[in-house]
């Protein structure tokens, strides 16, 4: 199966930079629709991320951001999931599912991770950052005396919203206003509408996603659909006479 099974239409500028404009215009038509993902463009998650002066809270939605983690997900990093001294720097993300069900062995034919590669070196050097001048938190295993590393961030999705709604205000008083409302799973539609808008493969962003089936990754390419239509530029009126003449000679 082709890594690229559709050609997407991404609204892009001279030398591949997306065409903020006409990206803004197609969101603003896809949003018409309900089962379409409701995201933010890269410009804005910059302003976002601004109004997160706190490292901590900075570091975690930046994750979000680069990683297209499930918030449960990224609220279960721990350090060495991390991989940021590797020569392709990357992230280990166990899944939903296979935390839920206590570890062991995945079913067949599923994994019970996905790495996600680290792509931007801004994001890997603030990780290394965070952890140079963060202590790494442990706690004992009451059944088997095991010491175990914690999570990174030991706080609650309601947590994380809060910090969001505080970001946002703080825009909003600087004049800045986004028009997608905010959450933690707003950060992974926009990671993998990013990643189209660089073009990336499909097939490629499904597995990043973490989709078993195809049709939960397709879903972001039909938001291209609606500039493909747009891009063809087909119009509906003739000059009344042209058309006369034509039905005259071709009767």
């Amino acid at each position: 199966m082709s890594l690229h099974p559709v050609t997407l239409n991404t609204p892009t500028q001279p030398g591949g930079q997306p065409d903020y404009g006409r990206a803004i215009a197609l969101r603003r038509m896809a949003l018409h629709y309900t089962e379409l993902p409701k995201y933010l463009l890269a410009p804005e998650v910059a302003a976002l991320l601004h109004y997160l002066p706190d490292w901590t809270q900075h570091g975690l939605v930046n994750t979000l951001w680069n990683t297209g983690a499930r918030i449960n997900e990224a609220l279960a990093l721990r350090r060495r999931d991390f991989r940021l001294n590797d020569d392709i720097p990357h992230v280990v993300i166990r899944t939903a599912k296979q935390r839920r069900t206590g570890g062991g062995r995945p079913q067949k034919g599923k994994s019970a991770n996905r790495v996600v590669v680290l792509s931007d070196a801004d994001y890997v050097r603030e990780m290394r950052n965070l952890f140079a001048s963060t202590r790494e938190k442990f706690d004992i295993d009451t059944l088997t005396g095991e010491k175990r590393a914690m999570p990174v961030w030991s706080v609650t999705d309601r947590t994380v919203r809060n910090w969001l709604k505080g970001a946002v205000n703080q825009a909003e008083r600087d004049g800045v206003t986004f028009t997608v409302e905010i959450s933690p799973h707003t950060f992974r539609h926009s990671f993998a509408m990013h990643l189209l808008y660089g073009h990336t493969p499909p097939k490629v962003l499904q597995s990043l996603m973490g989709h078993e089936k195809y049709e939960s990754t397709e879903v972001y390419t039909k938001v291209f659909a609606l500039d493909v239509a747009a891009s063809q530029n087909v119009t509906f009126t003739l000059p009344v006479g042209d058309a006369l003449q034509l039905l005259r000679e071709n009767r």
